[in-house]
């Protein structure tokens, strides 16, 4: 009877995790508490959090090792050869683009129409953080504002689908596999549009007006799309040009 007891309490421990992880309250290559804080924090035994742990590390929802408990990095196996191979094509960046202006476009409909109190918060937050980097002369800070919004719009949409695989991805624009942010932001003009178009997502999102936030989120890619493209075509006429300069090397000597 102790066992199957145990079991129970077991299968509920690894439900509330798994649920957690759903949800995205608990993310990728996060680490959990030590077992002996976790099991004081679940109000429930050693053995059950352990049971419970092993059942969702079978599932590859969790891995365990020496030095603890961490989420799983699911997407990973899937991500890493694909940013192998967009690194090799430059239209990938045009074809991740267009396909975020329809989900970022999406998104922060969904996100405006059910947001609750806790998911505004946050996004006040974090524009007012952005607003504060922006004053700074190096761009890094803001930079990451602008993925954190993006992202707490994903949650905000409260779809889990949207939110994990879009998380896969920012990590890719993160280490800059579909273009250089940081070339971005340094382009004259461009931090105070993509601020002013931040924070006409944001605002849009928190008053719950579903048809501006949509519109703003999708001329939003619209501009970096174009922007992109610009910085793309300058880098080709540089390497026309440079190619014009180092011509003599082709030459017969007269």
């Amino acid at each position: 009877m102790e066992a199957i007891r145990t079991q129970k309490v077991a299968d509920a421990i690894a439900g509330r995790i798994e649920k957690l992880i759903l949800e995205g309250a608990l993310r990728p290559g996060e680490k959990l508490a030590s077992e002996r804080d976790l099991a004081q924090r679940l109000d429930v035994s050693r053995p059950s959090l352990r049971d419970a742990i092993d059942k969702l590390v079978k599932r590859g929802l969790l891995t365990a090792s020496r030095s603890g408990t961490s989420v799983a990095e699911f997407l990973t196996p899937m991500m890493t050869p694909l940013a192998n191979l967009y690194r090799e094509h430059h239209n990938a960046a045009a074809d991740y683009l267009e396909f975020r202006k329809w989900v970022e476009a999406q998104a922060a409909r969904y996100a405006a129409e059910r947001a609750t109190a806790v998911d505004r918060a946050a996004i006040r937050n974090c524009l007012t953080e952005m607003k504060k980097a922006h004053k700074m002369t190096d761009p890094a800070r803001e930079a990451e504002a602008d993925a954190n919004l993006h992202l707490l719009i994903y949650e905000a949409s409260h779809n889990f689908i949207v939110l994990h695989v879009m998380r896969g991805l920012s990590e890719l624009l993160r280490d800059n596999v579909f273009f250089n942010r940081d070339n971005l932001y340094r382009l004259a003009g461009v931090r105070e549009k993509l601020l002013a178009q931040h924070l006409e997502i944001g605002q849009a999102v928190i008053a719950g007006h579903p048809d501006e936030a949509e519109n703003a989120a999708a001329k939003h890619i619209e501009f970096v799309f174009g922007t992109v493209e610009s910085i793309r075509q300058d880098k080709e006429r540089l390497k026309c040009s440079m190619s014009r300069v180092g011509r003599s090397a082709f030459i017969a000597e007269q």
